[in-house]
């Protein structure tokens, strides 16, 4: 009955090292205002000089975007008065920003989707509010960190779309290297646009904005739940007194949103250019720089040069830290199907919790001497995951040395081998005589036969060798 309509600001802080107007530093942690200077404090006669790097890094987005970057962009006052904003404005970009017109590709159910980005512009992060009990502290270390707010089309139609389109933008903007985009610390939050109109109607309707959402899962919660309150009083006839222009908070504890205040039309804002900073002009070779290279080519090389499933690939680029982990394994000359298939499978199946591939135990040094030591048959695969499952628990164990402690060095030597082929032959000519006479399954109870009295430890292929000569 309905149709979803959703767009989506996405603030994420840019990894410079100073903030963008002065040269306090950015880190995460520290004792609180502690990053704090004249500029960022607003006190009087500070007066804001532009960080370079951040326009570089605004830059490098647009390129991977598509978009056009703009060679001359404007700073301005966006004036509204907040507890953690100690100036009453923030310097913002509002009628020129320095990247418009962009694109994201997004695929949700086998189903490929443009998604516009009608701009990404920089600004200045405010500070926070902590809130404990009867009392409120604000924290102005955060006050003047570079942002670079992306702003949606108002195209996706679904919480799916939505969690697709930012886990994608957030892959993008970790390959770039200009965020480290972490969720739990703010550095990458969004604030979903959402409304409803009937299906078939192109009208848009009024659309509730809810506030600093950071995880995937709430973003999904907290736009399904809108999506259902809109609908409801819709149906109950009641949409022009429920549904309002206003800015809600999620409560992650119930899984609903509340309001939180009415929602600031642009002219409210007073939005003019600041006296304190000049035009942004931008040169060629500024627009020019070399970005790095992005999942979706990262994906269509590892098909197109490895040889690898595209879902493998999908998989690996989903992760700048697996990506990199795959990257290194693939460099060691090693099996490309064999390293996705040890990283993806084995070492991903054992990480559970908080155990990520980030701090997964098994460094990526360690997984290639493994696989290297199946590729040389000194150990079979279904040793190399006992081996895997041993030093995964004792991290101090190399593999080689595993290897030896747990026995399970695979036996090469073809007359260890040729021996105990010859006694499961003798021991077994009705069978012998039932495979020459055109019985070919029963290779495989011979092949069975001598693993088991090999304990596992036989090379599978000069067992398969062995027969092949012995059986004729």
């Amino acid at each position: 009955m309905f149709e979803v309509v959703i767009g989506l600001e996405v603030h994420a802080q840019l990894n410079t090292k100073t903030k963008i107007f002065c040269s306090c530093a950015t880190s995460f942690g520290e004792k609180s205002n502690t990053n704090v200077c004249p500029t960022c404090l607003a006190l009087p006669g500070a007066l804001p000089v532009l960080n370079q790097e951040a326009v570089k890094k605004a830059i490098a987005f647009g390129k991977a975007v598509n978009a056009t970057i703009n060679k001359k962009s404007i700073f301005n006052r966006k004036n509204y008065f907040y507890p953690d904003l100690p100036k009453a404005y923030q310097i913002s970009q509002f009628d020129i920003p320095i990247v418009e017109n962009g694109e994201l590709f997004i695929n949700v159910n086998g189903e490929n989707k443009r998604i516009g980005i009608t701009r990404a512009h920089l600004e200045e992060d405010a500070g926070k509010n902590i809130h404990e009990s009867n009392f409120s502290k604000v924290d102005l270390n955060r006050a003047g960190t570079p942002l670079l707010e992306i702003v949606s089309e108002p195209e996706l139609r679904s919480s799916d779309e939505a969690v697709v389109y930012l886990k994608k933008l957030h892959s993008i903007i970790r390959f770039l290297d200009i965020s480290d985009a972490n969720m739990q610390e703010g550095s990458f939050r969004c604030d979903a646009n959402v409304s409803i109109r009937p299906k078939g109607d192109d009208k848009f309707y009024t659309r509730v904005e809810i506030k600093n959402l950071n995880s995937f899962r709430f973003i999904q919660k907290a736009i399904e739940y809108e999506v259902k309150r809109q609908s409801e009083a819709w149906e109950d006839g009641k949409y022009d007194q429920e549904v309002v222009q206003e800015t809600r908070l999620f409560d992650t504890v119930n899984l609903v949103t509340r309001s939180m205040r009415g929602k600031e039309d642009s002219a409210e804002y007073r939005y003019f250019p600041d006296p304190d900073l000049l035009p942004v002009i931008l040169d060629d070779e500024m627009i020019s720089q070399d970005i790095p290279e992005l999942p979706d080519e990262k994906k269509t090389r590892f098909v197109g040069e490895l040889g690898i499933k595209e879902s493998d690939s999908e998989v690996i680029v989903s992760s700048l830290e697996l990506c990199r982990y795959f990257e290194y394994l693939i460099d060691q000359k090693l099996n490309p199907k064999l390293c996705v298939t040890w990283l993806t499978t084995e070492l991903m199946g054992l990480l559970k919790g908080e155990l990520t591939i980030e701090n997964s135990p098994i460094k990526q040094e360690k997984l290639a001497v493994l696989i290297k030591r199946i590729e040389e048959s000194v150990i079979s695969a279904k040793a190399g995951k006992d081996i895997l499952a041993h030093v995964f628990d004792n991290t101090e164990v190399g593999i080689d040395d595993a290897i030896e402690k747990l026995g399970l060095k695979q036996v090469s030597d073809d007359g260890a081998i040729e021996k105990i082929i010859d006694e499961i032959l003798a021991n077994n000519e009705d069978k012998v005589a039932e495979y020459k006479s055109g019985k070919d399954k029963l290779f495989g109870f011979f092949v069975g036969q001598a693993m088991k009295a090999g304990k596992g430890a036989f090379n599978p292929a000069k067992v398969n060798e062995i027969l092949k000569a012995k059986l004729g």
